[in-house]
C-alpha cells in the first residue's frame, strides 16, 4: 500500500490534514497490521489528506509508564513531541486507545499539545458527514454484533457512543453484554499487562470476557483496540469458536462495507 510519510510531504512544502499515529501494535503485530490497512483503505477511499511518521514514530511510552519506568517514558515522549512539533502537527488520529489516551491526556504536560481523535470517533464523524457511504446490500446483514468497551476508551475517556453509532450504521443487530459501557470488564491487557504473565487466579480475564461476548449469541465481537483484539481472539480460540465467532476492529467492519 502507498502510504504518505510526513517527512516526504514536508520536503515538498506540504502539510497533512491529519497525522495517522500507527502505534507499535499496528506497525509490528501481524493481526493489528490488518486494522492499520483497513483504516488506510478508508482514508484513501474518502480522499482525506493524511500521513504517517513512518520510521520517525517511536513507541509513545505508555507501556513503560504503566509498568513504572517513568524515565524511559519521558525519553520516548520528548523524542516524539520534538518530532511532531518540528513538523507542526496539529491533529492526530490513532486506532489504539492506549496511544490515544497518552497523546491526548499525558503529552500536554510535556509540551505536546495536539487535537487527538480515536479512529472510532473519526469514523463516526465521517459517517455523519456522509463522507463514508455503506453498500446497499450490507456485508453484515442478519449478523449479530457485540461491542467490547476498551478501558482506555470507555472509562478513561468516556467514549461509549461513537463506536456504537458506527456499528448501528450496519444492517446488523447490536447486542450488548451484561457488563458494558462504564461497567465493562477489561480484556486483561491494559496497564502494560499485555507484556507480562498474569497473577494467579481462578480464570484468565480474557477468557471470562470472551465467554460473556460469546454468551450474547453474537457472530462478531467488535473491538476498537489492538490489545483487546488479541485478548478476545485468544479467548475465542480457547472456546474453540473460531468457526462461528469473529473478532474484528471497527475499522475492518467499515472497510468491508464501503460502497
Amino acid at each position: 500500500m502507498k502510504v504518505p510519510v510526513v517527512a516526504e510531504l514536508f520536503a515538498e512544502g506540504k502539510q497533512p490534514e491529519i497525522l495517522f499515529w500507527v502505534g507499535c501494535a499496528g506497525s509490528f503485530d501481524q493481526r493489528a497490521q490488518k486494522i492499520t490497512k483497513a483504516f488506510v483503505t478508508i482514508l484513501n477511499k474518502i480522499g482525506i489528506s493524511y500521513a504517517i511518521l513512518g520510521k520517525e514514530e517511536m513507541c509513545n511510552g505508555d507501556p513503560a509508564r504503566r509498568a513504572g519506568n517513568e524515565f524511559m517514558f519521558q525519553m520516548m515522549a520528548y523524542q516524539n513531541i520534538q518530532t511532531l512539533n518540528n513538523y507542526g502537527i496539529k491533529k492526530i488520529v490513532t486506532a489504539c486507545p492506549h496511544c490515544f489516551n497518552i497523546l491526548k491526556n499525558e503529552y500536554p504536560a510535556l509540551g505536546g499539545n495536539y487535537e487527538v481523535i480515536h479512529h472510532t470517533v473519526f469514523l463516526q464523524q465521517l459517517i455523519d458527514e456522509g463522507k463514508i457511504k455503506m453498500k446497499e446490500s450490507d456485508t453484515f446483514k442478519g449478523k449479530k454484533i457485540t461491542y467490547h468497551d476498551s478501558c482506555y476508551l470507555g472509562r478513561a475517556n468516556d467514549i461509549y457512543e461513537a463506536p456504537r453509532k458506527v456499528l448501528e450504521a450496519f444492517d446488523a443487530a447490536l447486542v450488548e453484554m451484561k457488563r458494558c459501557r462504564s461497567n465493562g470488564l477489561c480484556c486483561g491487557a491494559g496497564g502494560a499487562q499485555m507484556f507480562k504473565e498474569e497473577e494467579k487466579g481462578t480464570i484468565r480475564v480474557n477468557i471470562e470476557r470472551t465467554n460473556e461476548a460469546i454468551g450474547t449469541g453474537a457472530n462478531i465481537i467488535a473491538a476498537a483496540c489492538p490489545f483487546c483484539n488479541t485478548m478476545l481472539t485468544d479467548g475465542v480460540k480457547n472456546a474453540e469458536k473460531e468457526g462461528s465467532v469473529e473478532v474484528l476492529d471497527i475499522a475492518e467492519l467499515v472497510a468491508a462495507s464501503l460502497a
